[in-house]
């Protein structure tokens, strides 16, 4: 991967991080080497590929998640994830989807994921970004 496109994936995953970490109640948590994940009370919304790594992520998409995982680069989460409504999407780094759309599977990863009265707290959420 080049410089540039590697630098054009590393500002995707820093945006969706602060997009993510808006969220109440939102932080970050590495559970382990390679991985850092966004959670909501101990609950994990978004699993993200490190800077400097190729671009991954991965959500629980409950509602759009069959017509996301139509996406060639898109797959059901691995260890079981996947059965419980998790894709993960690892595209190129000329594949990339548009910032709101993967801000759309951040809003909804994070409403599902989310305690009730937390969830509540958001009126409308999503930015649909550049």
């Amino acid at each position: 991967m080049s410089r540039k496109s590697r630098a054009s994936t590393d500002a995707v995953l820093k945006e969706l991080r602060a997009f993510g970490l808006t969220y109440p109640g939102a932080e970050t948590k590495s559970p382990w080497p390679g991985h850092d994940d966004l959670a909501v009370k101990g609950k994990t919304f978004a699993y993200l590929s490190l800077e400097g790594e190729p671009f991954s992520i991965s959500l629980k998409l409950p509602y759009s998640g069959d017509e996301a995982r139509k996406l060639h680069y898109a797959s059901p989460t691995e260890y079981g994830l996947g059965k419980s409504g998790w894709v993960t999407f690892e595209p190129a780094s000329d594949e990339l989807p548009p910032i709101g759309q993967l801000k759309s599977w951040l809003d909804e990863s994070y409403r599902a994921q989310a305690p009730k009265k937390l969830a509540a707290l958001i009126t409308y959420k999503v930015d649909s970004g550049a």
